[in-house]
């Protein structure tokens, strides 16, 4: 075949391309050492790529079956240059995996293989990492030739916004890879250093599964700095943390230092090892609409898919890599659906991850409160997903609650200091701590010293109706049905409330609810309430307040229930309302609406209608203007 040498072409990048070289450079690394660890996880999953082709086109592999990296320093020329055997790249691949973002070379490999996914976190992801290299170069070019192709193609680019893509003479490429070759700025000349490249390489790349050899210099042999032995088939005894640091950052596209580390072999009816990372802070996607999991899985160390469902969506935090020594290599996505085998897995490493966790919790408080802090909110989804480890999760879960402070209260130690005569674990869920802690409905719990849990996430008002109880002891919601306090005494320094509540009380609480009609269930006389004069509870049964809410947003609810309105029998503008007569039938009209309304407003809602609460408030602050 004869190669058009005519058939060059420039190209501008894609605007968000020229965003992302902007933001490479001047924010996102705060390190330009990791410019050799990115190129070097390109080169090694390309190779991963092609051990993974050449599993049905054995051919590819040619007289070159191994893979290798090769880097290679010129001082005098200012060179870097950092080279493959793996897949390679054609015109085609070149101006998708170099000139955009959307598309990547790990994306279309992934597809091509009938893997499918929207996973953009593949170490040596060109289109992302890639463009680490013009923090130390102001001209990179790529020569590539596609494993089984005979053409080959040249991009190169200075990175201010456009690049250029041509063919190259045969003899010029590699029989088959990629060739990466960085034109150093005047202040990055040191790289090329052949001791410096051989220390970063070592430290930054050393556990990659393909061999890196080094030539110090134009014209010297190779020398090898890493044998390419996988990093998780070694003993854990033999592995430094800082080895495991810089695969965590490799593997996962993170720049954090992990907050948990899991390494394990399981054997017996099933070979696999696992290496496994809880991040110290989130990922970016960690709220993805997909919530997949980015666990990647390997057979006996080729690469197969990041879209095997390894774990739990509730546990899409962990980042991290499962080798089987049992599944076929050219296992394809439906096998991996419907394999025992890889349920099993699946089952281990779920089961394995959280007694790790729980051992941390137990062991290591505040590291795993670091953990919850980023996760628990993404852990609590198990708590409703997940019935047969529920137990297992409520036991990993922190709150805080209206005893801990700032701090975090597991549910052992709530149930370890509840109060005698205590049944429930009480809870109350809002979308803001501040007003929760404020609420009139705990005022009651207060004068006991009973804690409340205070919920925050969204996810907490669906769990809890899932969860029905933990060391045998249910989830009860202060906002919801009978607060059943009356067993429980008050705290020495708390007024004592009057037993009894007197006729001409009994009388307004019935007339309140013959004025609010159908905008209420019930007006009861409230024990839960010690200072403010009403508040709102939901029914015994259906949703509490704030499901309630959450349920209605989401059109999820045809027809919101009925709240109760309690009122506070020992409040003193209550007991003055309760004595006034007949001829204050109007007056007392508007006063049991704007109670219904304050309860609503203490409730974090708005009045039923502002117009109507305006007109009354504005009644009664007349008629007590005219009796001043």
């Amino acid at each position: 075949m004869t190669t058009d040498t005519t058939a060059t072409e420039t190209r501008t990048f894609e605007a968000d391309v020229s965003r992302l070289l902007h933001m490479m450079v001047h924010s996102v690394y705060s390190d330009k050492d990791v410019f050799l660890r990115e190129l070097i996880s390109n080169a090694a999953d390309a190779c991963e790529k092609l051990r993974f082709e050449a599993v049905s086109r054995p051919e590819l592999l040619g007289d070159d079956p191994k893979p290798r990296i090769t880097i290679s320093a010129d001082a005098d020329n200012k060179q870097i240059t950092v080279e493959d055997n793996g897949i390679g790249m054609s015109r085609g691949d070149m101006a998708e995996a170099l000139g955009t973002i959307a598309r990547s070379g790990t994306r279309a490999f992934i597809e091509r293989a009938g893997e499918g996914t929207e996973d953009t976190q593949l170490i040596g992801q060109f289109g992302v990492g890639f463009y680490s290299a013009f923090m130390v170069a102001e001209r990179v070019d790529v020569i590539s030739r596609l494993a089984g192709s005979e053409e080959a193609w040249r991009w190169s680019s200075d990175g201010k916004g456009s690049y250029e893509i041509a063919p190259v003479p045969l003899e010029a490429p590699p029989k088959r890879g990629t060739r990466v070759v960085l034109h150093l700025l005047d202040d990055a000349v040191s790289y090329a250093g052949s001791y410096r490249l051989e220390q970063l390489a070592k430290s930054q790349s050393g556990h990659v599964p393909v061999p890196i050899t080094l030539i110090e210099k134009p014209g010297a042999e190779p020398r090898d700095i890493a044998d390419g032995t996988a990093l998780w088939v070694r003993p854990k005894s033999e592995i430094k943390p800082e080895e495991y640091t810089d695969f965590y950052r490799g593997m996962s596209g993170q720049y954090d230092d992990p907050a948990a580390t899991i390494h394990f072999r399981a054997e017996g009816r099933q070979e696999y090892s696992v290496l496994a990372f809880v991040p110290g802070s989130r990922p970016f996607d960690l709220f993805d609409q997909d919530r997949k999991g980015r666990m990647k899985l390997y057979v006996r160390r080729v690469f197969i898919t990041d879209d095997a469902d390894l774990l739990p969506r509730y546990l899409r935090f962990v980042r991290g890599l499962v080798d089987s020594a049992d599944l076929p290599l050219n296992v394809s996505r439906e096998m991996i659906q419907e394999s025992r085998l890889l349920a099993s897995m699946r089952k281990g490493l779920t089961n394995r991850v959280l007694a790790d966790l729980a051992k941390l919790a137990e062991n290591e408080a505040e590291a795993y409160v670091k953990i919850w802090e980023n996760f628990g909110v993404v852990l609590k989804e198990g708590l409703y997903d997940d019935h047969e480890r529920r137990e297992q999760l409520l036991k990993l879960a922190r709150f805080h609650s209206t005893t801990s402070g700032e701090g975090w209260r597991g549910l052992a130690d709530y149930v370890a200091a509840m109060k005698e005569g205590q049944k429930a674990i009480f809870f109350m869920a809002g979308d803001d701590r501040a007003r929760l802690e404020a609420s009139p409905q705990l005022e009651g719990f207060k004068a006991r010293g009973i804690e409340a849990l205070l919920l925050t996430d969204p996810v907490d008002s669906f769990w809890v109706t899932m969860a029905p109880e933990f060391d045998g002891k249910p989830f009860k919601s202060v906002t919801q049905g009978a607060a059943e306090l009356s067993d429980i005494p008050l705290l020495d320094n708390a007024a004592k409330p009057d037993v009894e509540i007197s006729s001409e009380i009994a009388t307004f609480l019935a007339f309140v609810k013959t004025a609010l009609g159908d905008a209420v269930s019930d007006v009861k006389a409230s024990d839960r309430l010690t200072e403010s004069a009403v508040c709102l509870v939901a029914p015994e049964q259906g949703p509490d307040r704030q499901f309630e809410r959450l349920l209605n947003a989401a059109g999820r609810l045809d027809k919101a229930a009925k709240p109760v309105l309690e009122i506070n029998p020992r409040h003193e503008r209550i007991a003055a309302l309760a004595k006034l007569g007949k001829e204050k039938q109007a007056f007392k009209e508007d006063v049991a609406h704007l109670l219904y309304d304050e309860a609503r407003v203490l409730d974090g809602d708005k009045p039923v209608n502002a117009k109507i609460f305006s007109e009354r408030l504005a009644r009664i602050i007349a008629q007590g203007l005219s009796q001043s």
